[in-house]
């Protein structure tokens, strides 16, 4: 729906406890693939481009701004919770009366922009719409009750329902789209005389319907999109729903996921073409994945480029790093944050890589330590390397040139340097400039104690 002609104001309802969750956080805060609830409410309707987005809050709400502190949101406080009526009723003073009102909830987290942009559609030709689900099980929820035209007369609630009502499948989901202006004049005639004692939003239809205002019915396409979330295992339930709606998305671009029901993305996935991904991959952040990229089984990816034809073995941690092409890293290799490998790399098993920049044809194969280094084009670092970065108080830094050579178990000191095509023999530790071209080693005279014997346990 473009809102050239009508101003859009959305209310999102997160106000409640949520018990069933038991839990010391407030329920909207529980995190839907790595990100919670409530922002993945607040990201849909930002798509809307509306003139505000107000989040009505109660429980546990100063934890709720801080942790969502970035969100562009009108904070509205419900301070007693008397109902969803009750709840709206707190946004109202920041609308204007001419602008169409969408109201969301925070803990359904898979609502579809097609779906909600439909529901405006129909909201700005009747002048009220709502949006209605068929369940097979409707126990729980609000029942729609049609006239015998097939409108939308009024939603009765589970605890209010007569027995005829109680059959009915299709229910209501809370969400609708109207004018302000008309909703600000339903809100002031609600009544709380009901079993539960609140102030029922849900009670407007009725009273559009009696006013003469057509109340239009959206069906969602899906139960998953309007599934709200009351417990943990509804929450589980939701995110493999969404795990896997990422995983089909990948794979019709092309991507070859070996076991889809086995995939975890929290956050964006950029892939090229030919991408091939195994199992129990955890991807968060922003990541993207260039032509031929294989990732291996138990990997963990979080705001990471990966270039063309690189191939990251099985257990391998990779966080805030860029990968260049024809890479080769793992298995059970860690490249944190600020690491860039550039071409045609091998970073092997056990090998970590901390802020360091890895030149061209460079090789750290095994049980190595690398961090705070800018290490030169075709260099072979081997076996059981550690740069030495940390004096306690500062990090140094270590500077490996082109074409050298660190043999196995040496000890780069920092600030250190090791120049171009210079050689360390295994077991050094290197606390000097090692000159270009040279074999540089420290290491004490072997001895053999003639005479000696082993102890004998007494």
């Amino acid at each position: 729906m473009t809102q050239e002609s009508t101003q859009l104001a959305v209310i999102i309802l997160a106000a409640g406890q949520g018990t069933r969750m038991r839990s010391a956080h407030p329920k909207v805060l529980h995190p839907l693939a790595g990100k919670p609830m409530l922002e993945h409410v607040v990201d849909a309707a930002t798509q809307l481009n509306p003139e505000s987005v107000h989040v009505v809050y109660g429980h546990g709400g100063e934890q709720v701004q801080q942790q969502l502190q970035h969100l562009k949101v009108n904070w509205v406080l419900q301070a007693e919770q008397l109902g969803t009526g009750h709840a709206v009723e707190q946004a109202l003073p920041a609308l204007q009366s001419e602008e169409m009102v969408l109201v969301l909830y925070g803990d359904v987290p898979l609502i579809q922009m097609e779906t909600v942009e439909q529901l405006l559609q129909q909201g700005s030709e009747s002048g009220f719409s709502l949006l209605t689900v068929a369940l097979e099980n409707p126990t729980g929820y609000g029942r729609i009750v049609r006239d015998r035209q097939g409108n939308v007369a009024r939603i009765v609630e589970q605890k209010d329902a007569s027995e005829d009502e109680l059959q009915l499948n299709e229910v209501n989901t809370g969400i609708m789209a109207l004018s302000a202006k008309k909703l600000q004049g339903w809100i002031d005639s609600l009544e709380n005389n009901n079993a539960q004692g609140e102030f029922y939003l849900t009670d407007i239809v009725e009273m559009a319907v009696a006013s003469g205002v057509e109340v239009s019915a959206v069906t969602a396409p899906t139960e998953a999109e309007v599934q709200g979330v009351n417990d943990r295992l509804q929450l589980a339930q939701l995110e493999r729903i969404y795990q896997r709606q990422q995983a089909e998305a990948l794979m019709r671009k092309g991507a070859t996921l070996m076991d889809p029901e086995r995939f975890d993305l929290r956050g964006t996935l950029q892939t090229g073409k030919d991408v091939t991904i195994d199992i129990n991959a955890i991807f968060e952040g922003e990541v993207v994945l260039g032509d031929g990229v294989k990732i291996g089984s138990n990997c963990h990816i979080s705001d990471a480029v990966i270039e063309s034809g690189s191939e990251i073995l099985p257990n391998s941690v990779i966080e805030s790093a860029k990968v260049g092409p024809n890479c080769r890293v793992g298995p059970f290799a860690r490249l944190r944050p600020g690491t860039e490998l550039t071409a045609s790399n091998h970073i092997g098993n056990f090998v970590e890589l901390k802020n360091s920049q890895v030149a061209e044809g460079s090789k750290i194969n095994h049980l190595a330590y690398v961090g705070d280094t800018t290490v030169g084009a075709r260099v072979n670092v081997g076996a059981g390397v550690i740069t030495c970065n940390y004096d306690g108080a500062n990090k140094h830094r270590t500077v490996i040139g082109d074409d050298a050579f660190i043999g196995s178990d040496c000890q780069l000191v920092a600030p250190v340097t090791v120049e171009s095509g210079a050689v360390i023999g295994a077991g050094s530790t290197i606390v000097k400039t090692a000159p270009a071209d040279q074999l540089t080693l420290s290491r004490s005279k072997q001895l053999t104690m003639k005479g000696w014997k082993r102890p004998v346990k007494q």
